[in-house]
């Protein structure tokens, strides 16, 4: 980490590739299972018509056409050199492998070096694994899967009708883990029937199953969902930002120190929201995080001291085995 207080994703991605790389957001023509009716209908409470692609192309364009747009427009601005494709709406191993295939060697133009697939844990298959994989050493990229968790209290998992529990998550982190490819767990650290021990829980959990990388960002409400009825009608209370800012505090303390935190606050489609971020730019939130870190002199695993037995060996040196 450096000077840094946690491991930050941009110098991650420029240790690696040897410079700035940029994320390139694209719309895959799919869907959700818990949309559908295959697991549920409506999708999560917070989720939106638009899912979370909502500063990507339309899905109607074709992906190379959107990976090539979006280039374009980010090396003028940028300078830059290097991408990573990011499939990024509803769950994108909801659909055949061989679509998929198709869809990931579409993306790999040159100048993308990666392609991060966002999904959720229960639609991940040995089948897609394998196919991914395919693609993966044909193309020379680097794949990611990046897994909705938001949670592991199961009971929030429910009332936020995710549609699959903490366990659906694990067996998708072991199985993706297993076939060789990283996992970025998402994760919404200020969801309202969630305590301070749930986020303590949280990356300790994701800490267990060494997951390569987190994302986090904070609960939003977005027009036209079940969660804006719940919040219009005062059956849901929002937690402050200075909540907000103790719970990453407290989830970055707990966790892996080599694990890359992708973000550490989500931004909003700022049109389509009744509230998010508290009104306040996501850059804001970030630096408060980090100058509240500087000001405790605190780091992220620094309460890192869970696994491998380590509560037994501290019992043992004590001298009470005797």
């Amino acid at each position: 980490m450096s000077g840094d207080r946690y491991r930050v994703y941009s110098k991650y991605l420029k240790d690696k590739y040897g410079c700035k790389v940029y994320k390139l957001p694209v719309n895959l023509p799919g869907t959700c299972p818990n949309r559908d009716g295959v697991l549920g209908a409506g999708g999560c409470i917070y989720c939106g018509e638009e899912g979370a692609g909502f500063e990507s192309l339309s899905a109607l364009v074709p992906v190379r056409e959107q990976v090539e747009r979006n280039m374009e427009y980010i090396s003028n601005r940028y300078n830059a050199r290097k991408f990573i494709a990011y499939f990024q709406n509803f769950s994108n191993t909801y659909m055949s492998p061989g679509k998929l295939k198709k869809y990931i060697r579409e993306a790999c133009i040159p100048g993308v070096v990666g392609i991060n697939i966002s999904t959720r844990p229960d639609c991940i298959s040995n089948r897609h694994l394998e196919a991914v994989k395919e693609v993966e050493l044909e193309k020379e990229v680097d794949i990611v899967f990046e897994m909705g968790l938001q949670t592991v209290n199961y009971h929030s998992l429910i009332k936020v009708n995710r549609g699959h529990t903490l366990a659906e998550f694990i067996d998708g982190v072991l199985q993706t883990r297993a076939a060789g490819f990283e996992v970025c767990a998402h994760l919404i650290p200020d969801l309202p029937w969630d305590d301070r021990l749930d986020v303590v829980e949280s990356a300790k959990i994701l800490s267990a199953l060494k997951v390569e990388q987190v994302k986090l960002h904070s609960l939003y409400v977005v027009r036209g969902t079940v969660m804006e009825d719940m919040y219009l009608k005062g059956k849901l209370k929002l937690l402050t930002m200075e909540e907000y800012v103790e719970r990453v505090i407290l989830f970055l303390e707990y966790l892996d120190p080599s694990i890359v935190l992708q973000r550490l606050i989500g931004r909003a489609p700022e049109e389509n929201t009744v509230t998010a971020n508290w009104d306040t730019s996501w850059w804001k939130i970030k630096e408060k995080i980090e100058e509240e870190m500087e000001i405790r002199d605190t780091r992220q695993g620094k309460k890192f001291d869970y696994l491998g037995g380590k509560a037994v060996k501290n019992f043992l040196s004590d001298g009470y085995h005797r």
